[in-house]
């Protein structure tokens, strides 16, 4: 049976600290080491991208992290366009063995409102 892409995400969130903006800001703004990713596609975040996020695209996240955050202590927010993707990308990093992973769930434009 193919699991639908609701059930991998659920299951994704249940493995992550899943934040809401206002929630992700203060982490934010309270850790000079936070990386904040971007998971989106190239194309959307060259359409509206936030000021300290690094974009790599989930498909792309397992091969270039290390190269941006080497130390699996770092925390780490993740964005995207609605969560979802954030979700999947952060339960990937902590399998990996990051371990203050957390995805910001909620759209695109409300974080953009809270980070802006």
């Amino acid at each position: 049976m193919i699991k639908p892409v609701s059930e991998l995400i659920a299951e994704a969130q249940t493995h992550c600290e899943c934040l809401d903006p206002a929630s992700a800001k203060k982490i934010f703004d309270e850790n000079d080491s936070v990386v904040f990713l971007d998971v989106r596609e190239p194309h959307e975040a060259a359409e509206s991208k936030l000021e300290h996020t690094i974009n790599i695209p989930r498909g792309l996240l397992e091969m270039k992290i290390a190269d941006v955050c080497p130390d699996p202590e770092t925390p780490i927010l993740i964005h995207c366009a609605a969560g979802g993707r954030a979700c999947l990308a952060a339960s990937t990093l902590k399998k990996m063995g990051y371990n203050k992973v957390s995805p910001v769930t909620a759209k695109y434009d409300e974080i953009k409102g809270t980070f802006g």
